[in-house]
């Protein structure tokens, strides 16, 4: 059975399928202010590049899935397949839709599941996207093109564009299908040809991942 990663638009009242500082250590979100944090690349396929900062500090687990999923090649060649200008660029989509399926999911480390996060949804901050279950998000992850208060506390937020934030603008103003059960494509696909983590001086382990994964 299929399962639709969703990120809910509360201010439009509509269950919107998909809902789905190099040192910010040592911002007043806490953590060690000497660590390097990982750094993920995001290169597309018009030669430009994103680059993230990821937060092990705030959401250990989900930045190592999403250094497992970037660095052993699995996030090489998808699309970004949904666009919603001022609210979010979405991506990690084995299918190239907001329908998939896993076999795996991890634990959604946000504060209304009980795993304290700060990271608000700000601008180019990068969060995970999920089903309803609060321990859904397995692949699909999200840059906020715009902040979205709604969604603190929900949603694992665990990085934040570094550089190529003009990027993640200028693509959120990309021309989409709105079709209704389509979930904003966008009309010409962007891939994102390469995805890779430089871990720095974090030590990353294994994820923690829940089997058979949760929808």
């Amino acid at each position: 059975m299929n399962r639709s990663v969703r990120i809910e638009d509360i201010n439009s009242k509509i269950d919107v399928k998909c809902r789905a500082c190099y040192n910010h250590a040592s911002s007043d979100l806490g953590g060690n202010e000497n660590m390097k944090n990982p750094i993920a690349t995001i290169d597309l396929d018009d030669g430009r590049s994103i680059r993230v900062e990821l937060y092990p500090d705030i959401a250990p687990n989900t930045v190592n899935n999403f250094i497992e999923l970037a660095n052993s090649g699995q996030y090489d060649g998808l699309t970004i397949h949904r666009i919603v200008k001022e609210f979010v660029l979405q991506s990690g989509s084995f299918t190239g839709t907001c329908e998939q399926e896993n076999e795996w999911s991890i634990k959604g480390e946000f504060s209304e599941n009980g795993f304290e996060n700060p990271l608000k949804h700000e601008t180019g901050v990068i969060s995970m996207a999920r089903d309803d279950h609060f321990d859904s998000a397995a692949t699909q992850w999200f840059i906020m093109h715009r902040p979205a208060e709604r969604l603190d506390g929900k949603y694992a937020a665990f990085g934040k564009v570094v550089e190529g934030l003009e990027i993640v603008e200028e693509l959120g103003y990309r021309p989409t299908d709105e079709t209704p059960g389509k979930y904003n494509p966008p009309l010409t696909p962007i891939y994102t040809v390469k995805v890779r983590v430089e871990l720095n001086d974090w030590e990353y382990t294994k994820p923690e991942r829940i089997v058979p994964g949760i929808s």
